[in-house]
C-alpha cells in the first residue's frame, strides 16, 4: 500500500537523539529545545519561538496569552482540523465558523467580515494543506476592528505569502510537528511571535506558571505544555535538511501536475500567483465530469494499493458544534476533496502509477 504520509528521518536526527539518551537529558531540560526554537523561528523570520508538546497545546497557549476567555468569540475557518476550534473552546470562548473561498480553499475574508460582532476578539486563518491564506484582507479587517490575528500554520512550514514566510504575518502563529507534518518531532508544536512579552508569558505558562524567583511557587494556574529534549533533537535535525524536504514536496507536486493534467472533472491543488505553497498534502477535487464520485474513487484507489484521505469534515457539521448553519463552499470542498499520497519517501514511479490509475478510472475502468 502506498501510504498517504510516511516519516523519513536522517542520520543527523538519530545522532542528536542518541546524544540525548547518552547524556541523560531526555525530559524538557537540555540544549536541544532552545536550539530548535532558535532555528525554526529564524527560518520563519520571527524573533521568538516557544516550543510546546503539540500543535493543539500551542494554539491553546497562544489564545490564553492573548487574553481569550469566556464570553469572547474567535473567528475560525470551518474547513480545518478540529483542533483549531477546540483550542478556542478550551478557553471558554466561542469559535465562530466562516466559510472557505473556492480558489485556494482557505478562509474567505468577506465571510469573516460578516461574522464580526462586539464580542469578537480575533481571527485564526489556517494555511490549509500548505497553501497560505490570503492574509492582506484578513489583516486589514483585523486592523479596522481592533482584532488580533493568530496564524494556524500547522500544515505550512516554509510556505510564503507575497514573499513573506507564513508564521511571520500575524500577532503570533502556531505550528505542529506531528509525525505526518513537513518536519516532525513525533508530537510537538511551537508558538512564533515578534512580541517579547507574549513569548515570555507563553514560556512561563507552559511550565506550570512557576515563579522565576521562587522555585515551586505558582502564582497562577499554568500548564504542562513543554516539549522534551528528545523532541527538540529530532526537530533540530530536521531543520538541517528542511530545504531538501521542501524541494521534495515541490517535486511531488510537479509529478502530480504533469500526471493529472487535463483529466476531466479533476481540480488539482491550487497555487495562487501571490503564494508559494508547500503541498503538505497534494489534493484534488472530484467533479461530476470525472464519472465517479469521491468515495468510489477512494475505494478504487485502495483496491489498487493506494491509500488516500478525505478532506476534513467542516467543523460546523460535527456534533459538538452543529447549530444547523450552512457554509456551502466548505461543505462542497469537503464532499469532493481527496488527499493523495504525499510522503517524503514517495518516488516518481509511484506517482506515475497513482496518476495512471486515476486516469484509467476516469475512463470508467476498474
Amino acid at each position: 500500500m502506498i501510504p498517504v504520509a510516511e516519516v523519513v528521518l536522517g542520520e543527523q536526527e538519530k545522532a542528536y537523539v542518541l546524544d540525548c539518551l547518552e547524556s541523560g537529558w531526555i525530559s524538557s531540560l537540555g540544549k536541544y529545545v532552545p536550539a530548535f526554537e532558535e532555528a525554526f523561528s529564524r527560518f520563519c523570520g520571527v524573533r521568538y519561538g516557544v516550543a510546546t508538546s503539540n500543535g493543539t497545546t500551542a494554539l491553546h497557549l497562544a489564545l490564553v496569552v492573548l487574553g481569550v476567555g469566556p464570553g469572547d468569540e474567535v473567528i475560525v475557518p470551518t474547513l480545518t482540523f478540529v483542533a483549531t476550534a477546540n483550542a478556542v473552546h478550551y478557553t471558554g470562548a466561542t469559535p465562530v465558523f466562516a466559510d472557505s473561498e473556492p480558489a485556494t480553499w482557505n478562509l474567505d475574508p468577506e465571510d469573516v467580515r460578516r461574522r464580526i460582532t462586539p464580542r469578537t476578539k480575533g481571527i485564526i486563518p489556517v494555511h490549509l494543506y500548505g497553501h497560505p491564506a490570503d492574509m492582506d484582507p484578513i489583516l486589514e479587517i483585523a486592523r479596522e476592528h481592533g482584532l488580533w490575528v493568530l496564524e494556524d500554520a500547522a500544515e505550512a512550514h516554509g510556505a510564503r505569502y507575497k514573499g513573506r514566510p507564513v508564521g511571520s504575518l500575524g500577532r503570533a502563529a502556531c505550528f505542529s510537528f506531528y509525525g505526518n507534518k513537513i518536519i516532525t518531532t513525533g508530537e510537538g508544536g511551537m508558538i512564533l511571535t515578534d512580541d517579547g512579552d507574549l513569548a515570555e508569558k507563553a514560556a512561563w505558562l507552559r511550565d506550570h506558571g512557576m515563579s522565576r524567583e521562587k522555585r515551586y511557587w505558582h502564582p497562577v494556574i499554568g500548564f504542562n505544555y513543554r516539549m522534551t529534549n528528545i523532541q527538540g533533537a529530532l526537530g533540530l535535525g530536521q531543520m538541517e535538511r528542511i530545504e531538501a524536504i521542501l524541494q521534495k514536496k515541490r517535486d511531488i507536486a510537479r509529478w502530480y501536475r504533469e500526471g493529472l493534467a487535463d483529466v476531466p472533472g479533476l481540480t488539482l491543488s491550487p497555487e495562487a500567483e501571490w503564494a508559494e505553497t508547500v503541498y503538505w498534502m497534494y489534493s484534488i477535487l472530484v467533479g461530476e465530469e470525472f464519472g465517479m464520485g469521491r468515495d468510489d474513487l477512494m475505494a478504487a484507489l485502495r483496491e489498487a494499493g493506494i491509500d488516500t484521505r478525505p478532506f476534513f469534515y467542516p467543523i460546523h457539521t460535527m456534533p459538538p458544534y452543529n447549530r444547523g448553519e450552512r457554509l456551502p463552499v466548505a461543505e462542497d470542498l469537503a464532499a469532493r476533496g481527496i488527499n493523495l499520497p504525499s510522503g517524503l519517501s514517495l518516488t516518481e514511479e509511484q506517482v506515475r502509477y497513482i496518476c495512471g490509475t486515476i486516469r484509467r478510472l476516469a475512463r470508467g475502468g476498474r
